[in-house]
């Protein structure tokens, strides 16, 4: 327009047609800014995230010596040790903690709730932060925690957890653990699959594996945090007297327990209150004290009346091994993906609006064309003034805009309606799921059907709809007007599409056929 006011180069043909042709060659680019710019965003959002969580506070080396060779019979040693959870706290969690443990020796250690047994086992783990103190381990450490530990896979993977199969070893760890009745009544025996987060295990079962696995493991100290919490009494005794003092006779072991009834077999005896080791030996030596020691277990032989030996045990195990059992063979493919059906009676676009949509667009591509027959047949005739020329393809122009933003906004309009009836769907679908599909689900695979894939039902779905729709009418459009120009386009057009149309098996061979085409008409 500018060379046309200041008449800085005649108004031809030529001069149109190139001015347009390099407007349209721009603006690609152009569109291209504002994704750019939206990329950029997501980009410094995600930095952002991944520097806050890699300044995080991480485990320092210096928490734990592993001492892998040593002279002398220790098998691990604290001394003047503090460690806390807050390390900015003014109460230690853990005070005043000097152990020396022995090699092959078994250590228990008892106390109230809250007394800080866990957090003992934390500290010689190297996960709780040491203010003060050294702690050494002569040796590999094995870790049983108070909350059964999971993963996804057969019973087998979860025992051997990454280590080569052994047939003896395995089989003596399967009977030091009491697993043996339960694998043979499993229909695949330790092949069978456990679902997510054990679901298809008891507590018990659950227990018992994971104390499997890190007998498997050969470790030299074995860090044990209550695991008999979880089996009955009966089974209690067997892990104790097969596991804890027949298959880790020769391995060092540190047991948190609240079965007091164990005690008289251990080497020696932790009492714990308050943070502290208040009280250190034999079970003997701490019953004639007379101190808080000879309280507990009177303390537990008084529960133990009271409650009586038939309500001390219980039949969880065998229960719940049978209800594992059906759920292994009735819901073992239940972990699956979050189906959606069609809500009934709910239309996600009305046909109106799409005649509306599809209209605006052909509008918008017919207007295109007739703003530039128009340059065409304008600049022929003599006698047309530069006012009426600019006028009339300002105005074809502007209409064609207000047909483009027609389409979006009803692209946009038929995008949310439908997104609204997913969503809806989803949400009714998971209200109203029961309980088993969430034991057997994980909740981060639910969070991404609410998240990721339906951001791509809201975003990409509906414009990749609009944008394939537009280019196919444009193609059409383009093709019919190729064709009323010159007819002879349809010899070689015709051909091209039927090709492209058995020749869909790779995108790049469609783009080149089409290339070729319009290669060929020009």
């Amino acid at each position: 327009m500018g060379c046309i006011l200041f008449q800085s180069v005649p108004l031809n043909a030529s001069t149109i047609f190139t001015v347009l042709a390099s407007l349209r060659s721009i603006g690609e680019p152009v569109k291209m800014i504002p994704e750019a710019l939206s990329v950029m965003i997501q980009v410094k959002v995600s930095f952002d995230r991944l520097n806050a969580f890699l300044v995080d506070d991480v485990l320092n080396d210096d928490q734990i010596r592993n001492l892998t060779s040593h002279k002398s019979d220790e098998s691990l040693r604290i001394e003047r040790g503090i460690f806390s959870w807050y390390p900015e706290s003014t109460v230690p969690t853990l005070r005043d903690v000097n152990i020396e443990v022995q090699r092959e020796q078994k250590v228990a250690v008892c106390g109230p709730v809250g007394a800080g047994k866990s957090s003992l086992l934390y500290a010689v783990l190297g996960e709780m932060p040491k203010i003060s103190g050294t702690v050494d381990a002569f040796g590999t450490i094995a870790y049983v925690s108070q909350t059964s530990w999971i993963q996804s896979g057969t019973v087998r993977d979860n025992i051997l957890y990454g280590k080569s199969m052994d047939k003896n070893k395995y089989e003596k760890t399967i009977n030091a653990c009491a697993l043996d009745k339960d694998i043979n009544i499993f229909d695949r025996g330790d092949l069978t699959e456990i679902g997510q987060r054990g679901i298809n295990l008891s507590g018990g079962q659950k227990q018992r594996i994971q104390l499997a696995r890190a007998v498997y493991s050969d470790a030299d100290i074995f860090l044990l945090d209550d695991p008999f919490s979880a089996v009955d009494a009966h089974t209690a005794a067997i892990l104790f007297h097969d596991c804890v003092m027949g298959a880790l006779a020769k391995k060092t072991v540190i047991l948190v327990t609240h079965q007091v009834e164990f005690l008289p077999e251990v080497d020696n005896i932790l009492v714990m209150q308050g943070g502290q080791i208040t009280q250190s030996g034999s079970y003997e030596s701490l019953l004639t004290a007379g101190t808080a020691f000879e309280q507990l277990v009177n303390a537990h032989r008084d529960a133990v009346t009271t409650l009586g030996p038939s309500n001390y045990q219980s039949q969880e195990d065998m229960i719940q091994l049978e209800e594992s059992h059906m759920t292994y063979v009735t819901g073992k493919n239940s972990g699956g993906d979050i189906s959606l059906k069609g809500v009934p009676g709910v239309q996600l676009t009305e046909e109106e609006e799409k005649e509306i949509g599809v209209i605006a667009q052909f509008c918008f591509i017919g207007l295109q064309a007739a703003a530039t027959y128009w340059l065409a047949l304008a600049i022929q005739i003599p006698n047309i003034t530069i006012g009426m020329l600019i006028g009339v393809y300002t105005a074809i122009s502007t209409l064609s805009a207000v047909f483009v933003y027609l389409r979006t906004c009803f692209a946009v309009h038929m995008g949310l309606k439908a997104s609204r009836a997913f969503f809806s769907g989803f949400t009714d679908a998971i209200f109203k799921a029961p309980m088993l599909f969430f034991d057997s689900t994980p909740v981060g695979r639910i969070l991404t059907r609410a998240s990721s894939d339906l951001s791509i039902l809201d975003f990409d779905i509906p414009f990749c709809i609009i944008f394939t729709v537009c280019a196919v009418i444009e193609l059409l459009t383009t093709f019919a007007i190729m064709a009323s120009v010159t007819w002879q386009v349809l010899i070689v057009g015709i051909p091209a599409m039927v090709a492209a149309k058995h020749a869909q098996v790779d995108w790049n061979i469609n783009f080149l056929i089409f290339s070729l085409f319009f290669f060929t008409c020009i």
